[in-house]
């Protein structure tokens, strides 16, 4: 069932920048293990092939339906035929794919691309503690079927999976991963889009790009929280979600039918760390919260160093709760508990919001400088719900006169300094995925 051939040149079309990736760590030849259920010299299920396979393998999996939960715990490039027809179903069954470092330790080099992955009653596709992944150009659809999102739970959901009894934990999630890459996915119809945590580890420095999250209607579109550790851990803080960049991706309509920002970034318990990160370049359209979102909810939370750049945001809905907002709001930083550190850092610079009622919101412990956007909402351009100063010099605000002039959009709250505004745009009004 297996023949010898040399990784790198493997002539599959999808994902092919996924395999180079490895070749320059993986063996000069590696065997090559197929799975076709029709041929008799092939594996008949994924999961065997993987069984058999050794570090450094590559299963090419023929296109079909594989009734199946795929679990990962060794090196290996898993490569399906086509992603729109190379299918795992997971009906009945826990995730499609779970890549399994936590029962695997020191797991890395692992490479998934070309398949649709659905119906799983949890994550369609699991990551735990490894580095050096790749999850490439893939379809992942109407996954978390266990949600019972009435009673906001989700029975059966492992013990490992804390804080995620409402979304099941979403279509793709991440927890303990780090120098990773999850880029070219379509992520349509799941709980929530994509989950990148800290329950079984510190999830930091990985690469989340070119994604499409769309209509993931109970939850965010990208989501990166910080949660309590995995009861089989030693207690202590959170790990924490650093270092991680979110690029170019297209996160719209999600959170729709219950609370979803496009992109989150939370911190609910003490000591928690979501900090460093880069949120640079997305399309971020029609979420059930403000387009991209920032809490911070304990004493001691760290959510410094967090950069927003080079966003187009349009047409989100209002914050609710603590950190409500008055209308509908392109970009919200709510930061206001005793012994919070930040905003020490946090730079929202040259980003593009639009068809909004309120463009920027901010409660903030300290002074927070807001530079080169363009605040084109009509409405409010800055809303400053605290008192701690905010620098918003040098932005457009919709026309030549500055915030408050015909037709600018406005500013509401103490302490704002706004002069000198920008006569044109700070960068042009498009998306960026469209230029």
């Amino acid at each position: 069932m297996r023949r010898l051939v040399k990784l790198c040149s493997l002539g599959v079309a999808m994902a092919v920048w996924a395999v180079v990736l490895v070749c320059a760590v993986q063996p000069a030849a590696a065997t090559t293990l197929c799975v076709h259920a029709g041929n008799s010299s092939c594996y008949a299920t994924i999961g065997a092939a993987v069984a058999q396979a050794v570090a450094g393998d590559t299963i090419q999996v023929a296109q079909g339906v594989y009734h199946e939960d795929v679990v990962i715990g060794k090196p290996l490039i898993l490569m399906g035929k086509n992603q729109h027809n190379t299918i795992i179903d997971a009906s009945g069954k826990a995730n499609g794919i779970f890549i399994d470092g936590m029962d695997h330790p020191g797991l890395s080099h692992v490479i998934v691309t070309g398949f649709t992955v659905r119906n799983a009653n949890f994550e369609g596709i699991l990551a735990l503690n490894i580095s050096n992944l790749t999850i490439a150009g893939n379809e992942v659809t109407g996954n978390n079927r266990s949600l019972d999102f009435a009673n906001a739970t989700c029975p059966g959901l492992p013990a490992f999976e804390t804080a995620e009894g409402e979304d099941c934990g979403e279509g793709i999630h991440l927890s303990g991963v780090d120098h990773s890459r999850i880029a070219w996915n379509h992520i349509e119809g799941n709980s929530g889009g994509i989950l990148i945590s800290d329950e079984t580890g510190p999830t930091h420095d990985n690469w989340v790009a070119n994604n499409v999250v769309k209509s993931n209607v109970y939850d965010c579109g990208i989501t990166m929280p910080s949660h309590p550790r995995a009861p089989s851990l030693a207690p202590g803080a959170p790990f924490g979600v650093y270092g991680n960049t979110v690029s170019g991706n297209v996160s719209e309509y999600n959170g729709t039918m219950g609370e979803g920002a496009g992109i989150g970034l939370f911190s609910f318990l003490p000591g928690a760390r979501v900090s460093d990160n880069v949120i640079a370049g997305n399309e971020v359209i029609g979420n059930g919260l403000p387009g991209i979102t920032m809490h911070a909810h304990a004493p001691g939370a760290n959510m410094n160093n967090n950069l927003i750049t080079g966003n187009y945001i349009a047409g989100n809905a209002a914050d609710t709760a603590d950190a409500a907002t008055p209308g509908r709001t392109g970009i919200n930083l709510y930061i206001n508990v005793a012994g919070a550190s930040g905003p020490s850092g946090i730079v929202i610079s040259k980003n593009v919001i639009k068809d909004e009622a309120d463009d920027v919101v901010i409660k903030m412990p300290e002074t927070l400088d807001v530079h080169w956007n363009n605040l084109n909402g009509g409405g409010a351009g800055l809303v400053n719900l605290g008192t701690a100063a905010v620098d918003a010099t040098d932005n457009w605000w919709g026309c030549g006169q500055g915030p408050g002039g015909n037709g600018c959009s406005s500013v509401m709250g103490p302490n704002v300094t706004v002069d000198p505004a920008l006569s044109s745009p700070a960068v042009p009004n498009g998306s960026p995925k469209a230029q």
